[in-house]
């Protein structure tokens, strides 16, 4: 098979062992700066070309884009798309995924576990908001953030006015979130392949350090999940509509909450932890389900 991984940077671990796994298997692959990529759009030949040349004869894409450049990646996701060639992860998919707001809303729709959760532009309605997360202690998130960027632990109704105060200074949407003291810290990180949750690890923050990612000094760990917990994984995954998805996920005292679904998790942290080859899994999905055309959107939407 011939595989195109959409990617910035061909050195990270992710796609390095992405390589590594579809060269294992036979397969020819190649990384392309997804920026560096342009399209013609036209009716009877929709192309993507890359430094002069149209890239086509590819079996499946691997979009590995990042959160910086969503709307320029989908587009060009829904590029090959047109194309029929097979996608991943689909270009609408990605998109919900990225968009906080709209991805808890479709999870609540489905009855998934969430945190409960307050959305906002003004902080003119501060003390609603901070009683809808069930008051302070809560946490508040720039609905843009990434990595734990953007986002503060209030211990207390004043820090937690305060700062809604400041983030509507700066006109931006943010989110109330309820604190979920019992996690003490650390999420779980389930990889769903395909509807099955093929590996998973508890993150750990740091002493002091309420957020578990691992960007922020986190460790990780093997961990055995509880068929609800992997439940939840799996339908957070199907909900939004993506075949690979790193779900996170804390454990309170009403069942697991889902807190994001990640459509271009990183492996480092998996592999590193689980010892399991999450990159030649993601490889295998492809060989069984890469077909022309059959991407469910075409495109669209």
């Amino acid at each position: 098979m011939r595989i195109l991984v959409l990617a910035r940077k061909p050195s990270l671990y992710s796609h390095a062992r992405l390589v590594e796994a579809a060269k294992k298997r036979g397969h020819e692959i190649r990384i392309v700066n997804t920026l560096r990529c342009y399209m013609n759009i036209s009716s009877h030949r929709p192309e993507v070309r890359y430094q002069g040349e149209r890239l086509e004869g590819f079996d499946a894409v691997i979009p590995r884009i990042g959160a910086s450049i969503t709307f320029y990646g989908m587009a060009v996701v829904r590029q090959f798309e047109m194309q029929g060639v097979y996608c991943v992860n689909e270009s609408v998919a990605i998109g919900r995924s990225r968009d906080k707001l709209r991805s808890l809303q479709l999870l609540a729709r489905k009855g998934i576990g969430l945190p409960v959760t307050g959305f906002a532009h003004s902080p003119g309605d501060s003390d609603d908001l901070i009683r809808i997360a069930g008051g302070a202690p809560l946490v508040i998130k720039l609905l843009e953030g990434t990595h734990g960027r953007g986002v503060v632990l209030a211990d207390t109704y004043n820090a937690a006015k305060s700062v809604i105060e400041s983030f509507g200074a700066l006109d931006a949407y943010f989110m109330t979130q309820e604190f979920i003291k019992e996690a003490g810290g650390a999420d779980i990180r389930a990889f769903v392949i395909g509807g099955k949750v093929v590996a998973a690890m508890k993150r750990q923050g740091k002493k002091g350090e309420f957020r578990s990612n691992l960007h922020r000094g986190g460790s990780a760990t093997a961990i055995r999940i509880t068929p609800e917990e992997r439940s939840t994984a799996v339908r957070a995954a199907k909900t939004l509509g993506l075949n690979i998805a790193g779900v996170d996920m804390l454990r309170s005292n009403h069942g697991p909450v889902v807190m994001e679904v990640n459509s271009s998790p990183g492996l480092e942290g998996i592999e590193g932890a689980t010892g399991k080859d999450i990159a030649g899994a993601i490889i295998e999905f492809i060989e069984k389900n890469a077909r022309p055309n059959r991407t469910r959107t075409k495109g669209k939407g």
